[in-house]
């Protein structure tokens, strides 16, 4: 089972923290519709996860994804890491977030997708959050270590059910796979950028599950410039130092030129359903409870 997600933020973070720049958004509408395009040649859904402000800003874009058959699921608010809320401040945005895209579509959201996956150890009491908002099926767990977040005590490697106080959600998981000693992800983001597309078949053919995952930004293929100091801190909330400024430059730009094409050539070859589908198709009570 090949599971396609993506990310929905890029035209909410022009507006809010880049610059209100109308030829970006221009781009975004252009990859997103090629996307489409392909995904209905294939005869394939995806679950979008979206930040509830592009529902309140750019609602046609929602609207145009909802139009083709594809899940919108929640993406937070405003895109900021869940690893810097409280509870109070998660509840108040994840609320309004789901509010705003069903508001927008005039369907249910019970699918949810913390920004950076920040969702770990030290505070798993999101999920508590996120049952109480209604949410039923989790893609935020990232079973490794990573810059902003991840989850390296979860073992788990397939959808599972996570069991806490007050509820239950259905969890699926980023894929990894072991490879310098290390638990990595191949299957998304700078990571799908990073392995050869032959890397990427043999890891997904190998395994009954996997989960794929991509941002808009991550398919345009220009390379973008090294952020300002001020731009870097407003938006990821730590010291912009040239350091940090520049690993987040080349992680950024990796592997961009060929990374649209190689998700068509993904989607040609793989078969993939949405989180929508596999809920229905998956087997809960065989599948694995995780207590946190």
């Amino acid at each position: 089972m090949n599971i396609l997600t993506f990310d929905i933020e890029e035209w909410y973070l022009e507006k809010n923290h880049f610059g209100n720049h109308p030829e970006r958004y221009k781009e975004y509408d252009k990859y997103l519709d090629r996307i489409l395009e392909v995904l209905d040649r294939r005869g394939f859904k995806g679950t979008f996860f979206c930040v509830g402000g592009m529902a309140t800003d750019f609602p046609e874009v929602l609207k145009k994804i909802e139009s083709q058959g594809h899940e919108i699921g929640c993406h937070s608010f405003k895109h900021m890491w869940l690893n810097k809320m409280s509870r109070d401040e998660l509840m108040e945005d994840t609320r309004m977030a789901i509010d705003a895209l069903e508001q927008c579509i005039g369907k249910k959201v019970i699918s949810y997708r913390a920004p950076a996956f920040s969702i770990g150890q030290d505070n798993k009491w999101a999920f508590e959050v996120l049952s109480q908002c209604g949410i039923k099926c989790d893609a935020s767990v990232f079973p490794a270590e990573r810059d902003f977040g991840g989850f390296a005590q979860f073992t788990q490697k397939t959808p599972s059910m996570l069991n806490f106080e007050g509820g239950m959600i259905k969890e699926f998981p980023v894929c990894t796979t072991k490879l310098w000693g290390k638990e990595m992800a191949y299957s998304g983001g700078g990571y799908f950028r990073f392995f050869p597309l032959r890397y990427i078949k043999k890891e997904m053919g190998s395994n009954d599950y996997s989960m794929l995952y991509f941002h808009i930004r991550d398919l345009l293929p220009e390379s973008e410039g090294m952020m300002s100091r001020d731009k870097y801190e407003s938006y990821f909330k730590e010291p912009g130092s040239l350091k940090n400024r520049y690993v987040r430059y080349v992680k950024t730009n990796l592997g961009k030129k060929h990374a649209f094409g190689k998700l068509v050539k993904l989607i040609e070859k793989e078969d993939f359903v949405n989180l929508e589908q596999a809920d229905k198709i998956i087997d809960w009570e065989s599948k694995s409870t995780v207590t946190l």
